[in-house]
């Protein structure tokens, strides 16, 4: 995405996810804060620095009238923007799609919000749990034994950024044979729906585990470990019974030797499984699954995942002044495609590169500075 620009108007993780990716990949993006910076700053988490690298700041009071010149500038110098407001607050704050588009009619604009800029519930507040609550993301469980829980990574505001994502490339592919922008729509709960609906389509009326299997589960160990299995299909449960079928025998009760079986007793057959992998710790199953082609994995921390062997050997973590990160996941030509060139700016960091490369003289920018629009002292 080299030469590609962004202005970035979004806040907390669907929207300034979906420019990380395009900033990991190129894209020059910059990140226009409200002069106490991105709520997500103050987070206890590293999800600001993980969405932010590569991005450039400047933190500009948007309610503030003199704040007008510096948008058109950034409206003219942009292939993008993105904001991620509730509908009509960008309008409120002067960057809205109307306002930037008649500025630069080439303007891919991407709003991303709850349920939409349009409908009943438009307005709504929420946050990721909402989402997937109103989208039926949660009706569907993950566990054969175990009720529908939510993940602890955000999937409404992750899937929704992907999307923008998505959306943005084929707006500029368009873009490039018209000569015209777009304004571009995203809600995280009809991101969340578009992946609630893979399984069953749109008719799914009630909870079900149709799509679980009792075999493809987290099993916990004597050690306290866990062992993750993807035994779906018929070879990999007979793979199974070939490597532990001495340590339980009942295994190889006919009643599971087919899947229809297994499902049939699947009840069973968990409880079975679950206490036969407490006797043992962790090493010794896998161990025992060696040389027998089980899709069985530990079950890890992201610490502990890109330590791993396979990760290591992907070059998964990358380090960017001694801070690690985990780029954009694409191997190009057999070399790790997405970069880490900055970690995430200070507030305001990049104030004056950015009046500069937006053709304000010095002089101007002593006096736009002098207005009190900007936030120049910046911040954490």
């Amino acid at each position: 995405m080299r030469g590609v620009r962004v202005a970035d108007f979004s806040l907390l993780l669907p929207g300034p996810f979906a420019t990380v990716l395009m900033a990991d990949l190129g894209a020059d993006v910059v990140k226009v804060e409200p002069p106490a910076g991105d709520f997500a700053r103050k987070m206890p988490v590293a999800m600001f620095r993980m969405a932010n690298r590569n991005k450039r700041s400047i933190a500009v009071d948007l309610k503030d009238p003199a704040s007008a010149g510096l948008v058109e500038r950034l409206a003219k110098w942009a292939d993008v923007a993105i904001e991620g407001f509730r509908p009509g607050v960008a309008d409120r704050l002067g960057i809205g799609y109307e306002a930037l588009s008649a500025i630069n009619p080439g303007l891919v604009y991407c709003s991303i919000s709850g349920y939409g800029q349009t409908g009943p519930e438009r307005l709504r507040p929420g946050h990721d749990l909402n989402y997937l609550a109103a989208a039926g993301a949660l009706a569907l469980p993950g566990h054969w034994l175990e009720p529908p829980k939510r993940s602890g990574i955000p999937v409404a505001d992750l899937a929704a950024g992907s999307f923008a994502v998505v959306a943005i490339l084929s707006a500029l592919h368009a873009r490039n044979a018209t000569g015209k922008g777009a304004s571009l729509d995203l809600s995280l709960a009809e991101a969340a729906l578009s992946l609630a609906c893979v399984r069953y389509g749109p008719t799914l009326d009630r909870p079900r585990r149709d799509h679980m299997y009792p075999t493809n589960d987290i099993f916990e160990t004597a050690d306290g470990k866990a062992l993750a299995f993807g035994i779906v299909e018929q070879h990999f449960w007979e793979a199974l019974v070939d490597a532990v079928g001495h340590v339980e025998p009942k295994l190889r009760d006919p009643k599971y030797a087919q899947e229809p079986g297994r499902r049939e007793h699947g009840d069973e057959l968990s409880r079975l499984l679950k206490a036969m992998f407490l006797t043992r710790p962790a090493a010794e199953w896998m161990g025992l699954f060696e040389g027998h082609d089980v899709p069985v994995s530990h079950v890890l921390t992201p610490a502990e995942a890109v330590q791993s062997p396979q990760m290591a050997a992907r070059d998964m973590m990358l380090t960017c002044e001694g801070e690690a990160h985990v780029p954009f996941p694409v191997t190009v030509n057999g070399k790790r495609g997405g970069a880490v060139r900055r970690n995430a700016p200070p507030l305001a960091a990049d104030t004056d590169a950015i009046l500069a490369e937006l053709g304000y003289s010095v002089e101007d920018a002593r006096a736009l500075k002098a207005t009190g629009v900007l936030n120049v002292a910046g911040g954490a």
